[in-house]
């Protein structure tokens, strides 16, 4: 009985001890997995036809991860998200972005990251979540998709039902005019002559006008430097004569001034008396015009002696 008990000790000491170096295995397999990868999270806003669970993530180029699961955002289905598991020697860093590329015109979808300036901070060290969202851009599909839906939608309100009505009834005028220029043939063609005579006696004015304008300048360039030195010479004794009228009143100053003060305090009696001589004068004439014997003689004029 006792080696028996000995055989079941043995026997399970072995089995817990191959359990216990199972799970270490494990344990070391999964620390080691956590050291080398690290995972990331991608939204985006767009359709994210061709990607797939496996597809490679390349940064600038160079493969560093793959796509670990693709989810719609539970809080809005427009939205994708796309969890990758990336080396972790990746520079992430905050100013990195992803977008959807392909290798090739046939090839698959992809995931490609770009940017991560070497000034930025590493996007684990500052992203408070569980796993850190790197910011997604537009892809050139989708940029080649948007322009071509505005490019549809203009189209379809430039090729409108209205639009093609008013298209069908300018053509329509179009040719009414152009019917009709051709039943007056004749008269379009003497139009045509008399505009074509008109052009060609505009440019026969046009260049007599040039010729007399020609001539004027070579007259007025001609005429211009004796012109500049009478114009010289006028100036020049102009200025002489400023400075001998300058020279005449320096000169002359004191009998200025002198006249300035005293002749013309004098001048207002002189004016009265002068007024009153011209009043005596207007009176002696008067009564000379009026009897001039009584004036001069001192009596009357005899009288003439009438016969009766």
């Amino acid at each position: 009985m006792e080696t028996k008990a000995n055989y079941v000790l043995i026997g399970a000491f072995t089995l817990l001890a191959g359990i216990a170096l199972l799970a270490f295995g494990l344990w070391a397999a999964k620390y080691s997995s956590d050291r080398t990868w690290q995972e990331y999270q991608v939204v985006f806003t767009e359709a994210v036809t061709g990607l797939s669970v496996g597809s490679p993530v390349q940064y600038n180029g160079i493969a560093v991860g793959s796509i670990t699961e693709l989810t719609l955002a539970p809080d809005d289905p427009r939205k994708v998200v796309a969890k990758l598991r990336l080396n972790s020697t990746t520079p992430v860093k905050t100013d990195t972005r992803a977008k959807m590329a392909i290798t090739s015109l046939t090839g698959p979808s992809i995931i490609q990251l770009s940017g991560g300036s070497p000034q930025a901070a590493a996007l684990t060290a500052v992203s408070k979540e569980p796993v850190p969202t790197i910011a997604a851009a537009p892809s050139a599909l989708q940029n080649i998709t948007d322009v071509a839906n505005r490019v549809v939608e203009r189209m379809d309100e430039l090729l409108s039902d209205e639009n093609v009505r008013k298209i069908t009834t300018t053509l329509a005028h179009l040719e009414t005019i152009s019917g009709g220029l051709a039943d007056r043939d004749e008269g379009t063609q003497a139009l045509l002559v008399e505009a074509r005579d008109a052009a060609r006696n505009l440019n026969v004015t046009l260049g007599s006008a040039n010729g007399a304008i020609k001539n004027l300048d070579e007259n007025v360039l001609r005429e211009l430097p004796a012109t500049m030195d009478k114009l010289d010479t006028s100036l020049a004794k102009l200025d002489s004569a400023a400075g001998n009228a300058d020279a005449i009143l320096g000169e002359n100053r004191a009998a200025i001034n002198s006249f300035a003060n005293d002749g013309l305090a004098q001048l207002g009696p002189t004016l009265t008396e002068l007024r009153g001589l011209i009043r005596d004068l207007r009176r002696v004439s008067d009564r000379l015009e009026n009897n001039p014997a009584r004036y001069l003689l001192g009596r009357d004029a005899p009288k003439e002696f009438e016969p009766k």
